[in-house]
This record gives structure tokens, C-alpha cells and sequence, in this order.
């Protein structure tokens, strides 16, 4: 178990809706807000995505972005910004001709789905490696256009943390390492209980962890339910963790958690009644290899 865990808070995500909780932030000072209580209450990494405020639909406008990281190096400039790159990969078949999109599709050319990256240089942003079907959905990124990604996002100098769905991810993760287009020493997150990706469990957990290069830095999380279970798991196998209202929308059994602070709160305690300290951002900026605030 690691003595300094990092604890990242995931404020919005792309699939949560205001229908499931009426505590999701969704217009631009909502999501920099909450980021901010979630530093206070423990985080060292905020994970942001976007929301059209007319609609609360996921959005990629860059204006949003611009406007969340603005927001949130104004009020807490320690505060690291890990800014997703995952909309923009999603298929959906025309129900009369399989090989014609339809209603829902989101694919975007590589360069457009970091453009933002490019913009903005947070400290960190999401790369995800997954091909897999996800409920109508396909997800669909291509090892050629993962490296297309990857190149815009070195050349912004920013570190990607790659987002592993199964073990199918990690091969092609391992890959990536060997032919240099990734760093030897990868940041990588575990997303378990997506219905056919990984699914939660102590196992997997450890089965993944093997497949990882030797020197990766990685957190395990699971969605809904195992949330704090796969929290603890993580720790428990030498990981950091991560929390946050795109990944679950209760703190405890038939209870909504009021805001991204308290689930923070609740894994800040879990972490520090087993032993452990919590990262400071600071302390995270060394730990990931991160220089000071932009």
C-alpha cells in the first residue's frame, strides 16, 4: 500500500443526468465550483468534462472548457486539471444500414477530440484505448488514431492518463510503450463496472495491476455500487483512487451524496483510517512528474 495517495475527483463525467441527481454540476461555474470544494475536502486532481448549460447534454465547445479552467485556476491554481478527450468516439448504427451512423454517433476526427488539449495545456488529460460496445453504443478508438491522439498531446506537454476498460487495453497499452509512443512509466486508470468492460472485484484488480508496465502509476475505480469498495481495493493493492459524481451518485445505500466534496470526504477518511496520507497537490505535482501550476 502506498504511504501518499492521490485522490481524484471525477466532478460531471459524459453519463450521469440531472434526472438521476439534482446535486450534478452543470453549467461552467457549477463544475469549477465544485472542483474547488473537492480540493478543499481532499482532491488533487480534478477530472473535467463539460455540459451545454441550456440542456445539461454532454458538450465538447471549447468556450466551456476555456471557461471551467479559467474558473478553477483563478480560485485553487495547485489544483491539477485532468481534462477527458473520450467524447468524440462513439458510434451508433442506422437501424436500416449498419455500415450509416445514426442518432447519437459523436466520431470526430483524432486531432478535433484534443484540440481542447492542444488549447488549453492542462496538467493532465485522458487517452482512452477501448473498442467495446457500451448499451446501443459502440466506443470506437482505433490503435492508428490513439496514436494520432497521443502525438497532439505530447507535443502539448501534457501527460495522458490512459483509461483501461479490459485486458484488451493493456495490450495495446503495453504496445504503445514499446514502440515510444507513450512513456515507459504510464499514468493509468482501471474503470471497472462499465457492463462489458472490466467487472469489480478484488480479482481484477490484481489481474489488471499484472498487466501493467513495471512502472505505471495507476488507480483502480468502479462505478455505482463499488464505488468506495474499489476504492479501498485499490489502496489495498499498492493504488490511488478516485471518486466523484461521474462515477456514482450515492454516498451510502439509498442516500444521494449532496456534492463531489462529500464523496471526497468519505474516501479521504477510508484512506486515512487505513494508514495512509492523502496528497496534498503539491505533493501529487512531484509524485506524477508535473511541474508547478501554469
Amino acid at each position: 500500500m502506498l504511504d501518499k495517495v492521490l485522490i481524484t475527483c471525477a466532478i460531471t463525467g459524459n453519463l450521469t443526468t440531472p434526472e438521476q441527481t439534482p446535486h450534478l454540476p452543470i453549467t461552467p461555474a457549477q463544475i469549477a465550483q465544485s472542483a474547488l470544494e473537492a480540493a478543499k475536502a481532499g482532491a488533487a486532481v480534478a477530472h473535467i468534462h463539460v455540459r451545454d448549460p441550456e440542456t445539461g447534454r454532454p458538450s465538447m465547445a471549447i468556450e466551456l472548457y476555456r471557461e471551467v479552467v479559467a474558473r478553477i485556476r483563478d480560485g485553487n491554481p495547485d489544483l491539477i486539471l485532468n481534462i477527458t478527450t473520450g467524447p468524440g468516439g462513439r458510434f451508433v448504427p442506422s437501424a436500416d444500414d449498419p455500415k450509416v451512423y445514426g442518432p447519437g454517433t459523436t466520431l470526430m476526427v483524432p486531432e478535433q477530440r484534443v484540440e481542447h488539449i492542444a488549447l488549453l495545456k492542462p496538467e493532465i488529460c485522458t487517452l482512452d484505448l477501448n473498442t467495446m460496445n457500451s448499451g446501443r453504443e459502440v466506443v470506437i478508438n482505433t490503435p492508428g488514431n490513439v496514436r494520432r491522439m497521443a502525438k497532439v498531446i505530447r507535443e502539448a506537454g501534457v501527460k495522458p492518463e490512459i483509461e483501461l476498460f479490459d485486458s484488451g487495453d493493456i495490450a495495446l497499452l503495453n504496445d504503445l510503450v514499446t514502440d515510444g509512443t507513450l512513456d515507459p512509466a504510464p499514468l493509468c486508470s482501471i474503470v471497472m463496472g462499465v457492463k462489458y468492460g472490466f467487472q469489480p472485484g478484488p480479482e481484477t484488480v490484481l489481474y489488471a495491476r499484472g498487466l501493467l508496465p513495471a512502472k505505471a502509476t495507476w488507480t483502480a475505480f468502479g462505478i455505482g455500487r463499488t464505488t468506495f469498495p474499489m476504492a479501498v481495493q485499490s489502496l489495498l493493492a499498492g493504488g490511488h483512487v478516485r471518486v466523484g459524481l461521474e462515477d456514482a451518485v450515492y454516498i451510502a445505500r439509498g442516500e444521494l451524496a449532496p456534492s463531489n466534496a462529500a464523496l471526497v470526504a468519505k474516501v479521504r477518511r477510508l484512506v486515512e483510517e487505513l494508514g495512509a496520507t492523502v496528497a496534498t497537490p503539491q505533493e501529487a505535482r512531484g509524485l506524477l512528474g508535473l511541474g508547478g501550476p501554469s
